[in-house]
């Protein structure tokens, strides 16, 4: 059975966020551990960035190219624990917020599937971690939350 692309949240601090915008969304990068799964991801993928601290959602990017490895350093990571984010993707930007307009993701959590897997109390857990895939219904409701709050409208492929 042939798959589409996938959907994953990138879960990252609001200092990475801004390295990323500052970057034009243009690479997204993942920790050193988390080689195999990006090894699992895709040009044509789709990237939704989860921001710790504010527990918002900030916008989504689509791969557009193979992944590399560059050590380079882009994004501060945690303060004392410095990561390369050394496995990387060219990416574009979909929809992409300014701060004040992140969806808070306390307005999402219950309707979001992926969050179901823990108590309702706990739905924080659901994004600990740097990286997750999401059904394509979750994408869906996160870009349509997305484009809501950009007053974008939805893409013509959707």
């Amino acid at each position: 059975m042939p798959s589409g692309p996938k959907n994953w949240i990138l879960t990252g601090s609001p200092e990475n966020v801004r390295a990323s915008r500052e970057r034009g969304f243009s690479v997204i990068g993942m920790k050193e551990g988390r080689r195999r799964q990006a090894e699992e991801m895709e040009p044509g993928d789709r990237i939704f960035f989860y921001v710790t601290k504010v527990q918002a959602f900030a916008g989504a990017v689509r791969i557009t190219g193979e992944l590399y490895e560059d050590r380079t350093p882009i994004w501060p990571g945690k303060p004392g624990k410095a990561d390369a984010y050394p496995w990387r993707f060219p990416t574009e930007p979909e929809i992409v917020l300014d701060e004040a307009d992140f969806v808070p993701a306390g307005e999402l959590a219950s309707e979001l599937e992926h969050v179901r897997k823990w108590p309702a109390e706990h739905w924080k857990l659901a994004f600990q971690g740097q990286l997750r895939t999401v059904s394509d219904p979750d994408a869906h409701l996160l870009d349509e939350r997305l484009r809501r709050r950009a007053k974008a409208p939805a893409p013509a492929h959707a």
